[in-house]
């Protein structure tokens, strides 16, 4: 009797050790975590006060866990001219976003790992075997892995609107410009290349993009608040531009980037409202009806996490295979230009330093951006509204590179060090 009495005290106690360090454990962790919110909040709060957001809405997720998950500032702040919204709307973690160039990554180069999962497309295929308006002496040694790795020697832009109202048109005018740099030699990254995917997409499957990306991915994930074209009632959207004052500047300004010799009085479709969900991209909104292989997309942070989950672990999400791992370490093996096929992985594209060698992402030109790291199943998902803020004196929007990579080396510190 004795022995069973000690037998229970030491079980009592034991048991009651456990908890209190399962509750220590927890208490620690929940600790990290809250300092690890106070330190974003406090970057993402610090961007809104020095006027270089409106908004944003922050999501970091570990091994599929969100551990943060917030809304900052307000999904719009000014409307066309410039006049502070008196009652301005609050952004929320529903908010919907044009993802700008994440298009590119998210329903572009998702679709393409899809085909080639399938086997209906090879990487070192010629692009003019699917597209065969797409020739010349030069451009016949262009394959689906140089659009991807954006060295196929397409020139970056341009203001396609100008020259075609239809995709159609857009496809005949690109195949009627000379090359402006050697194929496969050197990285200049390119809208145009990805035009020419969404083309391709579409000519592969016999679906346009959209109901392609829809029907291959998306639904199949139940991602539901991602799509082009999205319903007017089905948001609320963060707000964009006034118009589409930066694209005019390139094409009236030849020292602002890009050389066009298109005159902008030739044009006269240009906005004169403040864009709301509506895609910005002018290429995307003029020439493809919103649908287009470099922009267009709306979504959520939420919706993107899963589609970085997706990739992470190894093509499969919530028991529903949609890529195998063998097409995901194609697409995210490091190339001669340090990124891999359609996503960036080099640290002066992402742009953040010191990141773990399989990270991957992209940035939107609208003030999105979606970084992975796969070692650790860490997703980093900024998505902000900065065009709503107008462009400065030099005709550029505010700069969201030193937030990316302070928000990065936040969350890199917590869990990795």
């Amino acid at each position: 009797m004795p022995n069973l009495i000690f037998s229970s005290i030491v079980h009592i106690f034991l048991g009651s050790w456990l908890v209190l360090n399962a509750c220590q454990s927890s208490d620690s962790i929940s600790q990290s975590n809250h300092k690890l919110s106070v330190n974003l909040d406090s970057l993402v709060e610090s961007s809104i006060q020095l006027g270089q957001i409106p908004g944003a809405v922050l999501l970091i997720a570990k091994d599929g866990e969100i551990m943060h998950h917030k809304s900052y500032g307000h999904a719009q702040l000014f409307e066309y001219g410039m006049n502070r919204l008196e009652h301005p709307p609050v952004m929320t973690v529903d908010h919907r976003f044009d993802l700008a160039s994440l298009t590119k990554v998210f329903a572009t180069t998702l679709s393409i790992m899809v085909l080639v999962e399938q086997q209906r497309i090879v990487l070192n295929d010629p692009v003019h075997q699917y597209l065969p308006e797409f020739r010349d002496q030069h451009k016949d040694s262009i394959t689906v892995r140089h659009l991807l790795t954006h060295s196929s020697g397409l020139h970056p832009w341009k203001p396609t609107y100008y020259h075609a109202s239809y995709s159609d048109e857009v496809y005949r005018y690109i195949c009627s410009l000379p090359l402006a740099y050697p194929v496969g030699l050197e990285r200049h990254y390119s809208d145009l290349g990805f035009m020419l995917l969404g083309y391709l997409i579409e000519e592969v499957t016999g679906f346009s993009l959209d109901q392609f990306v829809l029907e291959e991915i998306f639904h199949p994930l139940k991602l539901y608040r991602t799509s082009f074209n999205p319903d007017a009632n089905d948001g609320p959207f963060a707000a964009t531009s006034h118009g589409n004052p930066f694209e005019k500047r390139m094409v009236e300004d030849d020292d602002f980037g890009y050389r066009c010799d298109e005159s902008p009085d030739d044009f006269t479709g240009w906005r004169d409202y403040t864009l709301v969900g509506e895609v910005n991209d002018g290429n995307a909104f003029y020439a493809h009806n919103g649908v287009a292989g470099h922009a267009g997309l709306f979504s959520t942070a939420t919706d993107l996490k899963i589609l970085l989950d997706l990739l992470m672990n190894g093509g499969s999400y919530s028991g529903r295979r949609i890529l195998s791992e063998n097409v995901i370490d194609t697409f995210l093996t490091k190339d001669q230009f340090d990124n891999g096929l359609g996503w960036a992985m080099s640290s002066s594209v992402l742009p953040v330093d010191e990141l773990p060698q399989e990270s991957f992402g992209h940035t939107g030109f609208t003030g999105t951006y979606a970084l992975g790291i796969p070692s650790a199943k860490l997703s980093i998902i900024l998505l902000t509204n900065r065009q709503n803020l107008g462009i400065d004196a030099s005709g550029h929007y505010p700069s969201l590179t030193r937030l990316r990579r302070d928000i990065v080396h936040i969350v890199i510190s917590h869990f990795l060090e």
